[in-house]
């Protein structure tokens, strides 16, 4: 293996000459595009392979857990053996064995690997709109709460932070409202029964803390290979916004933390989004820009991204003339939407005058693709067809057991599993509402009403039988609390500050 590049595949009869992937330009991002059943979890599998070898960490998804197999090595009992064994020799691919590789297992559950979480306020308004679906007026709503939460100096951490600031937002919506614009109690509303959609999905434990470290993921092992993240992904594929979400959010955390590193000889790190398509699915213009700021600029941080799809047209045309390495599997043309859909993939290439772009788009078979990479000066290759070399660690998914073997080994095992509760916005907002109740507490000296003031003080198990009133109701819910007592605290200093700080946008440190 050169250190410079890493071998893609090669040829044979009517096929190229050996492909490589020049490592330098692996950070001007890739395709991987093709049918069903056509070979991108392959190609997927041996480039993750390929660049842990060079030392590059890597993150992936693994929608259908075929990925994990990356934890072990290949095995010559597997049924395909032969013909991987004849795929080596036919392309010239004489380091071929079976290996390995240092895998990482994430899963935002907590179920198949370490838990993945992070806060709201680093999620930031304009993800947690585009999760929720709202519309432009509860985003507004959305941003005036993160903007209150800044001026007060309150953490939003998980979702009960969101959902009592929320409920403080309703109740002081009148105060607020001449300085900060309508906040409509019906968009208010909506945005807490999302959240609470969000909640019946699995995201609950999704934000919070510990957040995830990226430096845990973009780290190599003592032997100097890159650590290959892969997150579970079967179960979150069934929540197909959250899953878009999520990645897109760890893009632009990488986009926020690396700093500056020019043009390295190799990537710091390759982000791998597979079902690519979701991400772009019904976004509002001012995300698809976010997203092409991304993969414009985040080059400039080591930072490769490779977006796995089935059609190239589900890409944007502009995000789209940004990947300049180009792995194409076999498309389909059954339909005169199909036919055009070929023809347009085919015309991102730079031709080949041996043979028509179009017709090996459609005739080339499992674990073969058409293939351009950059080349000398980041000029594209002319496009080749190549068969693609197997993988050296197991095709297919592991067993349960071979999994919770790999996440026992794990270096990071007991970093992430025990989620922490620290004080945040919620913890604020109920001490506040707490105290206000006490100041509005009326005078009663009575035998009865001071046995009911202890008993609710120090938490002693005496129950009481009176007709309900106000007392009674202080003991319950925090958020029961909120709806009948922040009104009171808006003259306290809770209601009192705002005039300071600016809401961090998506890319603002925040």
């Amino acid at each position: 293996m050169e250190n410079d590049r890493i071998f893609v595949g090669g040829g044979g009869k009517d096929y190229a000459d050996p492909q490589n992937l020049i490592l330098k330009y692996a950070n001007r991002h890739g395709l991987i595009a093709g049918a069903t059943g056509t070979g991108k979890t392959v190609t997927l599998q041996i480039l993750a392979e390929s660049f842990s070898k060079q030392g590059v960490p890597v993150f992936l998804s693994d929608v259908k857990g075929d990925l994990s197999g990356l934890a072990v090595p290949g095995s010559a009992d597997h049924k395909l053996h032969e013909k991987l064994v004849a795929r080596a020799n036919t392309i010239g691919f004489n380091d071929f064995g079976y290996e390995d590789f240092p895998v990482v297992f994430w899963d935002m559950f907590g179920e198949k690997g370490h838990p993945v979480r992070t806060t709201i306020s680093e999620m930031g308004p304009l993800l947690l709109s585009r999760l929720l679906e709202l519309t432009e007026a509860q985003e507004g709503v959305l941003n005036i709460a993160f903007r209150m939460a800044d001026e007060q100096g309150m953490l939003l951490l998980d979702m009960k932070d969101l959902q009592s600031l929320l409920v403080w937002l309703g109740e002081n919506a009148d105060q607020l409202t001449l300085r900060y614009g309508n906040i409509s109690k019906a968009s208010i509303g909506a945005i807490q029964r999302r959240l609470i959609v969000l909640e019946n999905q699995g995201a609950l434990q999704f934000f919070g803390e510990p957040s995830l470290d990226l430096d845990d993921m973009i780290a190599l092992t003592p032997s100097g290979q890159g650590r290959v993240n892969i997150l579970a992904a079967d179960r979150l594929m069934q929540s197909p916004r959250l899953y878009a979400t999520f990645l897109l959010w760890m893009l632009s955390e990488l986009f926020e933390n690396l700093p500056e590193v020019g043009d390295p000889d190799k990537p710091k790190f390759v982000f791998f989004f597979d079902e690519a398509h979701l991400l772009f699915d019904d976004a509002p213009k001012a995300l698809l820009d976010k997203v092409e700021q991304v993969a414009r600029l985040i080059r400039s941080k080591g930072v490769g991204v490779f977006f796995i799809t089935q059609n190239p047209d589900d890409v944007p045309s502009d995000i789209l003339g940004q990947l300049g390495n180009r792995f194409q599997h076999a498309l389909r043309a059954f339909t005169p939407r199909d036919q055009k859909a070929l023809r347009a993939a085919a015309e991102t290439f730079r031709p080949n005058p041996d043979f028509d772009t179009v017709e090996a788009i459609r005739d080339v078979g499992v674990g073969e693709a058409v293939v351009s990479t950059l080349v000398k000066k980041g000029v594209p290759s002319v496009v080749q067809r190549t068969l693609i070399r197997p993988p050296s660690s197991r095709l297919g998914a592991i067993s349960n057991d071979e999994r919770a073997t790999a996440i026992a080994g794990s270096p990071l095992l007991g970093q992430y599993e025990t989620k922490v509760d620290r004080e945040s916005a919620f913890e604020i907002l109920k001490r506040n509402a707490e105290k206000a109740a006490e100041l509005e507490e009326p005078e009663d000296d009575s035998e009865e009403a001071r046995e009911f003031s202890s008993a609710r003080r120090y938490g002693s198990g005496t129950a009481y039988s009176r007709a309900p009133d106000k007392r009674k109701s202080r003991g319950d819910t925090a958020t029961e609390a909120f709806a009948k007592s922040l009104a009171r605290s808006f003259g306290t200093q809770l209601g009192r500050s705002l005039g300071r700080g600016t809401l961090g946008s998506l890319f603002k440190k925040r």
